[in-house]
């Protein structure tokens, strides 16, 4: 029996410039093994299965995998699930919300009109920051070579996943650094983190932050779109700099080092932080799965 099956371009500014997501509308009776065996083979960075709710707040159920690992919480595929939701009729906003539930809970996700085009925003996890200063971790200095830092000192920051964080001096430097992958993947392994993200404020009119996610610790080089991440980065700006301009929201620039043009829309709302942006629906058509679970 066939099954809907969407490819999505999340976060995008321009078509294609977003991340890539595969979503399985219809999961229900499909096993662990197979979820993960059709994660292997799509080899997205991460694929989404939907499934009717267990928790009775939630308006649908979301499992998200890798190619290796099903993994708790993650950005863009949260708001291209809740797109895809929404496209194939599975679930009503209430409100203007929808109730999303993953690993990581039952989160809100925002849906907003804007003109001829849908913005989805999700309430990221409540952060915590665990550590800063570059002398957080004796790996942190060879991961940062090459930044010129700017005005955050770097920080180890939790919150549905764990990243270090870096702010860079300016976004010249940040889009020319040639980052050194073996020494962000040790500190990844040691620390079992995400990996290293690095952030430049900008003077651009049509976006206040630039982001570079560099994810070594689920085996990817480079992110073109990172909604957890700008969740956590949003979170520390927000905490060191409260009366700061960047303290209500700004947009993100993100994925432009390797060939994508993503864009994010973050919302500050006391401690609530919202990540959310546009997703385009690539291909819409019909799953055949008969590979081995």
């Amino acid at each position: 029996m066939s099954i809907r099956y969407l490819h999505l371009d999340v976060f995008a500014a321009t078509p294609g410039g977003g991340n890539h997501l595969g979503v399985v509308t219809d999961a229900t009776g499909w096993t662990d093994a197979r979820m993960q065996a059709f994660a292997r083979w799509t080899n997205l960075v991460e694929t989404t299965f939907l499934l009717p709710p267990s928790h009775p707040g939630a308006s649908y159920r979301v499992r998200i995998f890798t190619p290796h690992k099903e993994i708790p919480f993650a950005g863009h595929p949260s708001i291209g699930s809740a797109h895809a939701v929404l496209l194939c009729g599975q679930a009503q906003p209430v409100d203007g919300v929808l109730w999303q539930e993953c690993g990581a809970g039952v989160l809100p996700i925002r849906v907003e009109q804007l003109g001829d085009a849908q913005q989805l925003l999700l309430k990221s996890p409540r952060s915590v920051v665990e550590k800063t200063g570059r002398d957080a971790h004796p790996l942190l200095d060879a991961a940062l070579s090459g930044i010129g830092l700017g005005v955050l000192p770097p920080a180890y920051v939790s919150g549905g996943r764990h990243w270090w964080l870096a702010e860079c001096a300016d976004e010249a430097t940040l889009r020319q650094w040639k980052p050194d992958h073996a020494a962000i993947g040790a500190l990844a392994k040691t620390t079992d983190s995400m990996g290293l993200c690095v952030f430049a404020r900008s003077s651009h009119p049509d976006y206040q932050l630039v982001v570079r996610a560099l994810p070594a610790g689920v085996g990817l080089v480079e992110d073109p779109a990172s909604g957890a991440a700008n969740g956590l980065i949003a979170a520390y700006i927000a905490h060191a700099e409260p009366a700061g301009p960047l303290a209500r929201g700004y947009v993100v620039s993100q994925g432009r080092e390797i060939g994508h043009d993503a864009s994010l829309t973050v919302r500050i709302d006391g401690e609530d932080v919202w990540i959310g942006g546009h997703t385009n629906t690539i291909i819409d058509g019909a799953l055949h799965w008969s590979g081995q679970d």
